[in-house]
């Protein structure tokens, strides 16, 4: 082998340490310089990836986020899960993932869940922990609908599709086994927005009707974005840049102090009596802690009975990050908690 050839060999052996190392340095300075956003968080919902700047900035990033495999959250042995297909009132056809056990007493209580994402991310299946263990402890019937994303599907085609689950949930509600006087929403984060939306959009369409609302650090108002300081919020996982990004994809347009779409935002809409009891729960150091406790405030203004509950030292989507933390089980036992109350059932022993 000559000397020319092997000299780019030895050029490689030396750069690759060399790009390591520079890694290593940048994590490093991340680590440094992210320490003191660290502090505020609880002991046990601290985790390696807090220490590292995450944010969805582009098209482009999001594209890469969605190629990435998504492990598919085992449930519990007794709960049957079943991907079905509906037909919307519009003849599109749409995907509505089940749970439920075999056994359960019908007609009962049911859940239709809206899974969080920024409306830009995620399917069902990451729901798989929450819907399957409230399938398997409470004996109701869980509905996830795998709505439409954006930007390719922006404002209102989501929300449409959630309304479009609701609408077959109780239409097929003796079919399912389900009693329709007892069906509630629900989601996570731009899953809990929705479900907000939905609510208002059942209650002004006159129907279908929902008993309750369960809204886990939801996504609700997009004047968020417009906020130059957060008071320490917003630091991990779900961070400012990443909600202008998603509220930008979501309406077509960065979001402006002006008017928003009926329901696109559902904290902008004014008229808030008449909806269904709620349940709404972010962590304090959350991005979306003041809109949603101004949200709460207003639902009892309205005269709607709310519980709100306000985690100290959690950040969005920590119970996801470390589920089995203390204060995630707690957190999850409180929402499970407000379920079987609204809808009439017990757990499990």
């Amino acid at each position: 082998m000559s000397r020319s050839s092997e000299r780019p060999r030895r050029l490689r052996r030396l750069v690759l340490p060399a790009a390591a190392l520079v890694a290593v340095a940048a994590i490093g300075r991340s680590v440094l310089r992210r320490r003191p956003a660290v502090a505020p968080v609880l002991a046990d919902l601290r985790s390696p990836v807090l220490h590292l700047p995450m944010s969805l900035r582009s098209e482009r990033v999001l594209r890469l986020v969605r190629a990435l495999p998504a492990p598919v959250p085992p449930t519990p042995s007794a709960v049957v899960v079943e991907s079905r297909t509906i037909t919307t009132g519009a003849g599109d056809r749409l995907r509505v993932v089940t749970y439920e056990r075999p056994d359960r007493a019908q007609p009962g209580g049911a859940l239709l869940w809206i899974h969080g994402g920024g409306m830009v991310l995620g399917t069902p299946e990451q729901g798989h922990p929450l819907c399957g263990a409230w399938a398997d402890e409470l004996g109701v019937f869980v509905a996830s609908v795998d709505y439409r994303l954006a930007p390719e599907h922006p404002f209102p085609d989501g929300l449409e599709d959630c309304y479009a689950a609701l609408g077959w949930l109780h239409r097929e509600a003796a079919a399912l086994g389900v009693d329709a006087t007892r069906v509630a929403v629900g989601g996570d984060s731009a899953g809990g927005g929705l479900a907000a939306a939905l609510s208002q959009m059942a209650r002004d369409r006159g129907g279908p009707g929902i008993c309750f609302q369960l809204l886990e650090y939801p996504m609700l108002d997009d004047r968020t974005v417009l906020r130059s300081e957060h008071g320490g919020t917003g630091a991990f996982v779900w961070t400012p840049a990443s909600n202008r990004f998603a509220w930008t994809a979501y309406l077509g347009r960065p979001p402006t102090a002006g008017e928003a779409p009926l329901y696109a935002a559902p904290a902008r809409t004014e008229d808030l009596t008449g909806l269904p009891p709620a349940w709404v729960g972010v962590g304090e150091l959350d991005l979306f802690h003041a809109e949603d406790v101004r949200y709460a405030d207003r639902l009892r203004s309205a005269g709607v009975a709310c519980d709100l509950h306000v985690e100290p030292g959690m950040y969005h989507g920590a119970d996801a990050v470390r589920p089995k933390a203390p204060t995630s089980m707690r957190f999850r036992e409180l929402m499970t908690d407000a379920l079987v109350a609204a809808l009439d059932v017990s757990i499990r022993p």
